[in-house]
């Protein structure tokens, strides 16, 4: 058998080449590392250490690790500031009054969950949507019942509230499940009247969302760049509603130590998943667009605002905006809306009386309620708060009726503030250089703020790192709020000079027990 003879030399030259790839691949490279010595590094050690070329360079420190990131610094800077006396000031003797009764709120809200999904099944099955309806449960510890049931005469929130950081967490994060236009709009759908409302512009576009706890936030898109200002030939009433406005606000709000303003937190909102698919308003559905530039787009519809010059767009889908959290159900807890003494003119040529008459407070105080009590002092503490943000158009403001004439004043609605860095309206101050009083505790914060070591804008710019949108603010604006500060300091005194410090700082906020000096609550 000729054949396979001649075939073995081969198959031994197969065999003896897979032999020394064997030997090459597998058995020399465990062999030559037995043989090779340990590094100094140890077992495992990839490569050896460096050594240093003198003692002398082995002494080297190595370099200092980098700083913190910012977020670290003004937890710690806004610790410090709370932390100070003035901001653990001793409350009245027993628990603050609380402006809901437990029990009773959730009876309402339990009610108003079962009505929402009978509502939402019922909108399923006119659709024919197969897919079984998802029920939205009313969870006693939902963040947004907590911060309702945390409201009292003191404020919207105590100082140390953790319901508060858990609702901004939720707001933030949590999916919608519906979304609507808010009641004052729906009040002007079709029947716009602009010699009522005069904002003939259409910029105050808003709306409504419900997240999956059953808790509802007022969400206002981004309408302007952060680095634009309002054009000075703006009047008031016309301006862009700022998303970050908003936001800044309740920073502000919160370090003054007010707690007037419902907690704000910043989000970008998908509008196609998270507006326009989850809503049940017709009306609100047809006002989607694409634009030219394939994003995705919406508007109010009103006459005046019907228009897609005023729409505001997603990139393509996402689009920035602030949630502010809602208050209590006005069933629950009514409000007044009450016209601001010092309201301005809304219109292009008129003045009001407090423009053209330097005692005008003579007469206002004459009035009551603001012939005594704390409501006047109230005022002035919201005009200081409007003046820091530059907000010309606070022609109204609400309290709850259950906190009676001395309650504390809501500090809503303000997107028309940080428009213009560059320009301080003075006139925002008139309630305080025309009636010059003040509150002590106001006056003593705004003091400590002043110093280097609290700077108002230090102490915002970390706030505002908290945000998602962060920097909500441009530098430009933070600064404004030093200058501005020094504006509010510089009238104050100058009321302590003309009539004396006894007229003008209202001691009756004072805590007991507190030093006479003024420095002396300064220092920590």
């Amino acid at each position: 058998m000729p054949g396979p003879r001649r075939d073995r030399p081969a198959v031994l030259l197969l065999l003896g080449a897979l032999l020394a790839a064997d030997l090459y691949f597998h058995l020399w490279p465990r062999v030559r590392k037995e043989l090779a010595p340990e590094a100094p590094g140890g077992p495992g050690c990839p490569c050896r250490p460096p050594r240093p070329a003198t003692a002398a360079a082995a002494a080297v420190p190595s370099p200092p690790p980098p700083p913190p990131p910012r977020g670290r610094a003004a937890a710690s800077a806004l610790r410090r500031l709370f932390g100070h006396p003035l901001y653990r000031a001793t409350a009245p003797p027993g628990p603050a009054e609380p402006l809901l009764g437990a029990r009773e709120a959730l009876r309402y809200y339990r009610r108003k969950a079962a009505r929402w999904n009978r509502r939402h099944k019922l909108y399923r099955e006119e659709l024919n949507l197969t897919s079984p309806a998802t029920l939205l449960p009313l969870r006693p510890e939902a963040s947004w019942l907590q911060f309702h049931l945390g409201i009292s005469r003191d404020g919207l929130y105590p100082r140390s509230s953790t319901a508060v950081s858990r609702l901004l967490r939720d707001m933030r994060d949590f999916s919608t499940v519906s979304a609507d236009y808010s009641q004052d709009e729906k009040a002007l759908l079709g029947a716009c009247d602009c010699s009522q409302i005069v904002k003939p512009s259409g910029v105050h576009l808003k709306l409504v969302l419900r997240f999956q706890d059953f808790g509802k936030a007022m969400f206002k898109p981004m309408r302007q760049k952060r680095e634009e200002e309002t054009p000075e030939d703006f009047f008031y009433f016309v301006d862009f509603q700022r998303h970050n406005a908003e936001i800044a606000a309740f920073h502000l709000d919160r370090i003054l130590d007010f707690r007037r303003v419902p907690p704000t937190v910043g989000r970008l909102i998908n509008v196609t998943k998270e507006i326009l698919e989850v809503t049940k308003n017709e009306v609100l559905q047809s006002v989607f667009f694409v634009s030219p530039a394939s994003n995705v787009c919406f508007f109010a519809k009103c006459p005046y605002m019907c228009k897609t010059e005023y729409a505001v767009c997603g990139n393509p889908h996402l689009l920035e905006g602030s949630l502010s959290a809602f208050l209590p159900s006005l069933n629950l807890a009514p409000r007044l809306s009450i016209p601001n003494p010092w309201i301005r003119s809304y219109s292009f040529d008129g003045k009001e009386e407090w423009e053209v008459n330097p005692l005008y407070c003579d007469t206002v105080k004459e009035i009551y309620p603001y012939s005594s009590g704390n409501r006047l002092l109230n005022i002035i503490d919201m005009a200081i708060f409007d003046f820091l943000i530059g907000n010309m158009d606070r022609h109204h403001y609400e309290m709850f009726t259950k906190f009676g004439d001395d309650g504390f004043l809501l500090h809503l609605d303000n997107a028309r503030g940080f428009g213009r860095h560059s320009h301080d309206e003075t006139s925002i101050l008139a309630p305080l250089t025309q009636c010059c009083i003040i509150k002590r505790m106001t006056w003593l914060r705004l003091q400590l703020l002043a110093e280097p070591e609290y700077r108002l804008s230090d102490v915002m710019r970390e706030s505002l790192l908290q945000d998602p949108l962060a920097p909500v603010l441009t530098e430009p604006h933070l600064l404004a709020l030093d200058r501005r500060l020094q504006l509010i300091l510089r009238a104050v005194r100058k009321c302590i000079d003309t009539y004396g410090e006894a007229r003008v700082v209202a001691n009756d906020t004072m805590p007991p027990g507190a030093p006479t000096s003024d420095r002396a609550k300064l220092s920590t």
